[in-house]
């Protein structure tokens, strides 16, 4: 007597436990490894802010920016925007998902094509709040202790009362040779691990002098959940401590800041916007595969479900990321 084999699931993996196939067991694997992993970043993220909370940057005051509107102040529009983006690829995906248990070629095709635009959207976003961040908007001067000074100016529209003031607002010009250390040109400790700012610390001091209405705002917060402004006098004593011009951030330092602030965007964003990345380039092949018939013809759409589930993984750790890391 020989044995009949079943080939209904060859294709996707076959049956497996609790109705489930063994492909989408497999993914069902990997993200819940892949969100024990994004639970470590983002709890070391939340123990290294209580640690320096003092002096951990103010979400609102550092995402301010939004596409052709210079100069406005809208603090956390573009994130908000973002997430919407993000969100609404995982609604297309849904119904791409159940346009599959249908069989509906053409439904899945194009709810798929949608779900790639929204990704390509949210990762062009990203690269543009990247850009944003890392280019800066103020600028401000270190410390000899590692301290990060911004600059103010009394202004009663402002919520705070005080309106931060750019460098290039006050500062001298100054008739001085400004070179980029590296160890050709100086001993090895004296390479600069950063480009050369626009403005010297020289040139900000003397712009300081010349401007008695710039206080200096360091970054110690209040308990009103604002950063603390010293007196003129305490501006000019702080100023003197300057050794650095800081413009923009880096993994190094940065002018919001406490600097694991930017470690953190960095890496905890990055690493998201690669499992982005990868959901996207995902969703293209199974978006041609559909186009081709490969599902129609195993009467299958389950991969479709699969990467679907990967998708919504990236988005719920989306709105974890955005919780915690923005709002909070």
């Amino acid at each position: 007597m020989s044995a009949t084999v079943n080939n209904e699931h060859a294709l996707d993996g076959g049956p497996g436990p609790m109705g489930i196939t063994y492909g989408k067991m497999m993914m069902w694997f990997f993200i819940v490894s892949d969100a024990l992993t994004f639970s470590g970043f983002i709890a070391s993220y939340g123990f290294s802010r209580f640690k320096f909370i003092e002096t951990w940057p103010i979400a609102d005051e550092v995402f301010t920016h939004f596409p052709f509107l210079h100069g406005v102040n809208a603090p956390m529009y573009y994130v908000a925007l973002m997430t919407f983006i993000l969100i609404f690829s995982s609604v297309t995906m849904v119904i791409a998902v159940d346009a599959g248990h249908k069989l509906q070629k053409t439904k899945v095709a194009i709810y798929m094509l949608l779900t790639v635009v929204g990704g390509f959207m949210f990762l062009g976003s990203q690269a543009w709040e990247w850009k944003n961040f890392i280019k800066g908007e103020y600028g401000a001067v270190e410390t000899s202790g590692g301290a990060i000074l911004q600059f103010v100016k009394a202004d009663k529209s402002e919520k705070t009362g005080y309106k931060r003031v750019k460098l290039e607002e006050f500062a001298a010009t100054l008739s001085e040779e400004r070179e980029q250390l590296t160890r050709e040109k100086g001993v090895w400790f004296m390479e600069e691990d950063h480009a050369l700012p626009e403005y010297s610390v020289n040139e900000v001091m003397a712009g300081f002098k010349s401007h008695p209405e710039i206080l200096v705002r360091t970054e110690f917060i209040t308990k009103k959940k604002e950063k603390t402004v010293l007196s003129r006098a305490e501006s000019e004593s702080r100023l003197k401590d300057a050794i650095l011009v800081v413009e923009g951030a880096s993994l190094i330092r940065n002018e919001y800041g406490h600097k694991l602030f930017a470690n953190f965007f960095f890496f905890i964003t990055g690493f998201h916007g690669f499992h982005v990345f990868s959901g996207v380039l995902l969703n293209i092949l199974v978006f041609f595969n559909v186009l081709l018939g490969t599902y129609e013809r195993r009467k299958s759409y389950e991969m479709v479900e699969k990467v679907g589930l990967y998708w919504h993984f990236v988005d719920l750790v989306w709105v974890f990321v955005f919780t915690f890391f923005y709002l909070v």
